[in-house]
């Protein structure tokens, strides 16, 4: 089976690869979708045996979707950081330091639709409530980081501090 497999490899990687270069703008995420492609094949190589080449750029396409779907959402929490402020490391601190001041269910409610990409629906499934009220929580959410992310370093909410002068819950 690790020969075929390998045969597979030598034989459709270039065309998988190519397939995936022309649909992306950058040849690296291009490769570690080849890869990953390939991963998923030999995973499936040992519990179903080899996959056919179709499978293959089934596999391609549907990691090329999830990868586009992944760029838009990152593109829409980095236009919701205030503009002007560079996307560096210190961002990403920041943004930590920020998340980590707001009460629990906001984080969850961002964490869960940002950084696990759940829909509405799933993330209100994970809530244990109405899609509705997700979209409700979301937007306090989404408001509550706006405003934290306003305020000087120094007067923001730290989970370990004692004296916030905000409410808890």
């Amino acid at each position: 089976m690790t020969a075929r497999f390998v045969g597979l490899f030598e034989a459709e990687y270039p065309r998988v690869h190519a397939y995936l270069a022309r649909r992306l703008p950058d040849r690296s995420a291009a490769e570690d979708l080849a890869s990953e492609v390939f991963g998923i094949a030999w995973q499936r190589t040992m519990a179903d045996g080899v996959p056919s080449p179709a499978w293959l750029f089934v596999t391609a396409r549907n990691l090329l979707a999830n990868h586009r779907r992944k760029s838009a959402r990152r593109e829409e929490i980095e236009a919701a950081v205030p503009t002007g402020v560079p996307a560096d490391d210190d961002t990403a601190d920041r943004v930590l330091l920020v998340l980590e001041s707001l009460r629990p269910d906001h984080r969850e409610v961002l964490r869960l639709r940002y950084w696990d990409e759940l829909s509405g629906h799933e993330a209100a499934q994970v809530l244990d409530c109405s899609e509705g009220a997700v979209w409700v929580r979301l937007h306090r959410a989404r408001r509550a980081f706006s405003a934290a992310w306003d305020l000087p370093v120094s007067s923001r909410h730290h989970p370990h501090s004692t004296a916030t002068g905000r409410g808890g819950t």
